[in-house]
């Protein structure tokens, strides 16, 4: 089963602009497409890897220069300081969920298939998606699917969900599809059933805090004259980006000095979003909604 092809990957290795001796962090190293051509340009250098998926480890590099990690990201101040590691010269991270996890019907991220409501990028994490959808309360559910998902209809389909696991547990994939069924729109059914599965996996997997947590951290971690490069895929992950190259922060203005200066962390070396061509959609559908951004370190 194919891991994950690695999205705008010239685009994002060439935004490291990596010098051979520095040391670099791959935050999602998944199949390790990344990670590989990053290390093609390194001499004495140094590449840390992280990823929580045991399912990560059988694409592990055998190199002397690679470090793996197999922890989430929101870690990475604490385990770059575990391997005596003050600063680094650029931070990688590709925020998509790979195709191994969607194309596995074990994962239950998909409603393509049939399985278990699991959705959990960490096994060993003890809150899955049938937990958040059988015993948050209506308005906890409602709140997720309108912030994550983006759905209009949110309070609705919590009320049907809190309806239906009074008489029956919402164990399965289809036990799930099939509550929702009847709220479909019409001829939009495909695009609407991924919103709510991209929110119960945001919300299982604590993504969007979690992203912050590490976008904070990479103000210490990274040398001044350093990239941050982030690959994003859907509005709420780009929005929390652009605002912390553009402000340091994730929403309000731009902090000032008392002189009235901009004191900002990063500087946006790419004013325009780097999106992928049109060839490299066609060969790889999953990189329709990607989204690059490069910044470097004031």
């Amino acid at each position: 089963m194919e891991y994950h092809t690695p999205v705008l990957l010239k685009e994002s290795v060439d935004g490291l602009e990596i010098k051979p001796n520095g040391i670099y962090v791959d935050v999602t190293f998944g199949g390790g497409g990344h990670s590989r051509e990053i290390i093609k340009h390194i001499n004495k250098g140094k590449l840390v890897a992280f990823d929580q998926d045991d399912d990560a480890v059988p694409n592990l590099i055998d190199d002397k220069r690679f470090v793996f990690v197999n922890h989430n990201f929101r870690f990475l101040k604490n385990f770059l300081k575990y391997h005596k590691i003050d600063q680094v010269d650029g931070i990688l991270a590709d925020l998509g969920v790979s195709s191994h996890h969607f194309d596995n019907p074990e994962r239950g991220f998909s409603f393509r298939f049939e399985g278990e409501l699991d959705m959990r990028m960490n096994q060993s994490s003890k809150i899955s998606a049938k937990n958040v959808v059988n015993e948050y309360d209506e308005a906890g559910l409602a709140k997720l699917f309108w912030e994550y998902g983006e759905l209009k209809n949110s309070r609705k389909l919590a009320s049907v969900i809190v309806d239906q696991r009074s008489t029956k547990r919402i164990e399965t994939i289809k036990d799930f599809t099939d509550v929702l069924m009847p709220y479909l729109p019409k001829h939009a059914e495909h695009k609407f059933l991924a919103k709510v599965f991209q929110a119960l996996r945001i919300e299982v997997n604590r993504e969007m805090e979690f992203l912050k947590e590490m976008l904070l951290q990479t103000i210490d971690v990274i040398k001044p004259g350093g990239r941050l490069v982030v690959i994003t895929y859907h509005s709420l992950e780009d929005r929390i980006v652009k605002n912390f190259i553009r402000n340091g922060q994730f929403e309000g203005e731009v902090e000032k000095d008392f002189f009235g200066n901009q004191n900002v962390p990063f500087k946006a070396v790419n004013r325009k979003i780097i999106i992928p061509s049109d060839m490299e959609i066609e060969n790889n559908n999953r990189a329709r909604s990607a989204k690059l951004r490069i910044a470097e370190r004031i």
